[in-house]
């Protein structure tokens, strides 16, 4: 049986164990869904299992489990490193959603679940694909999975396992499946991610919250102090104003410029999905570039006061903001962080106190283009697309690839199939049927192309 007919052959069943994958809620930001994040560990390990793995082991951290399982066929054959999550982000606002979250349902031609693309729709490509490999004799190389719990809350016990396990991880090349695709048909590899400074920060006035009437003009407003703050952190070309923010970035030639240029675009399309009107960043900049090339400062959620039905007229005792920085190449997570706080601590005014909570961070990460590894990707993509994949670089990041680099001495591959417009993090988050096969259809050519060209 080829490994096309054996997909077809099995392609309900794909789907249904993706489902039951899917259906449990993995989110490891919450502790309420703890359980869940266990019980999505062992079915990882099962499923790894079922599709011919060995020495499957759920290991420990100090937080959620990593699975690790290996098919070694030959020491002499090369060896790919698998990684993916099974962690996935909270489902809010639950009211946004028009299908639940983790009780998925196909629509047009994609699975709606928390979890569908980020990660586990692309995660679970890659153990089926596995499962073609040794169902139909066609596994040229090692294979190594390494499946973690909390890629979506920072890998803080990834770099420990990595360092303990040098030895056992010992590999060619890193595969991973979290990026994207730009269209259906126009496949395209990621060579760069930015790297990310994530904080909170908390602005505290008076000793409980007041009534404004009384209070109101006399006392610091946390939640006005806390926005002004935010404002004035861009200037009028939304420009960052963080001392030293840019002193570290790369700038792009006008060459490289003119290349990333090439890549297929409609800004009215863009516009169009969002609902938007016009677009907004860094004045002088394409959208493109302002979210792939240069860095950026986002407030993800703020708070503070009454904010329940009805009317409560009071100044909050405090007001809390969470902030992410997405980074480019050589800015380094923890001098932005620092940066963010020694700003942000100065930039108070004396009626309130603040305090800057970092939370997690990662390298932006550019990988090469003329390496075997990119090769073997391309073509295989090129043989399945019909169409040599476009190299992009991409605005998201994942912290944990430039471990992989300083710790394991390994370069990754970045061979997602996701699409921009799958609303991963959002409500309604979705992955095509089509990016699915397709992922599990291309990612064994991966194999076959980098196992004859490492001979």
């Amino acid at each position: 049986m080829t490994q096309e007919q054996y997909i077809e052959t099995n392609k309900n069943r794909f789907l249904d164990e993706l489902f039951t994958l899917l259906r449990i809620a993995s989110v490891s930001a919450d502790p309420k869904y703890s359980a869940e994040v266990f019980k999505t560990a062992d079915a990882v390990a099962d499923s790894l299992k079922k599709a011919g793995a060995e020495n499957i082991e759920i290991c420990p951290t100090p937080g959620y489990p990593i699975v690790y399982g290996e098919k070694i066929i030959d020491k002499n054959l090369p060896t790919v490193l698998v990684y993916g999550h099974y962690d996935v982000q909270p489902p809010d606002p639950i009211d946004l959603w028009k299908s639940p979250p983790f009780e998925p349902e196909i629509r047009d031609g994609r699975i709606y679940a928390r979890g569908a693309c980020d990660d586990k729709g692309q995660m679970y490509m890659h153990i089926k694909a596995f499962e073609v490999m040794m169902n139909t004799g066609t596994l040229p190389c090692n294979i190594k999975f390494m499946i973690e719990g909390e890629e979506e809350v920072g890998s803080s016990n990834l770099g420990p396992f990595l360092e303990k396990n040098r030895e056992r991880l010992k590999a060619d090349v890193v595969l991973v499946s979290d990026t994207g695709i730009i269209a259906n048909d126009v496949p395209s590899i990621t060579t760069g991610l930015r790297g990310l400074s994530y904080v909170e920060v908390e602005v505290t006035g008076p000793n409980r919250d007041l009534h404004s009437g009384i209070y109101g003009g006399a006392v610091a407003n946390p939640i006005n102090i806390l926005c002004e703050m935010i404002a004035a952190m861009k200037d009028e070309n939304n420009h960052i104003t963080i001392p030293g923010f840019y002193s570290d970035v790369v700038e792009i030639t006008t060459e490289e410029r003119a290349e990333m240029a090439k890549a297929p675009f409609s800004l009215e399309e863009y516009k169009a999905h969002l609902d938007l009107s016009d677009i907004h960043g860094e004045t002088g900049f394409s959208t493109n570039e302002r979210v792939s090339i240069r860095p950026t400062l986002d407030v993800n959620g703020i708070w503070g006061g009454y904010t329940g039905e009805g009317a409560k007229t009071v100044i909050a005792s405090k007001a809390f903001a969470k902030i992410s920085m997405r980074l480019v190449p050589n800015q380094h997570p923890d001098k932005i962080t620092e940066l963010f706080k020694n700003y942000f601590e100065k930039a108070a005014p004396k009626s309130v106190k603040v305090e800057v909570r970092p939370h997690h961070g990662g390298f932006p990460v550019v990988t090469p283009t003329d390496s075997i590894e990119y090769k073997a990707a391309a073509k295989a993509m090129e043989h399945t697309f019909g169409k040599k994949p476009v190299p992009v670089r991409t605005g998201g990041s994942i912290p944990i690839i430039a471990l992989f680099e300083n710790i394991l001495g390994l370069k990754t591959v970045l061979m997602g199939f996701g699409l921009d417009s799958d609303a991963i993090h959002s409500p309604n988050e979705h992955y095509g049927v089509f990016n699915y096969f397709k992922g599990i259809e291309t990612i064994p050519f991966f194999y076959k192309f980098y196992a004859e060209m490492k001979k």
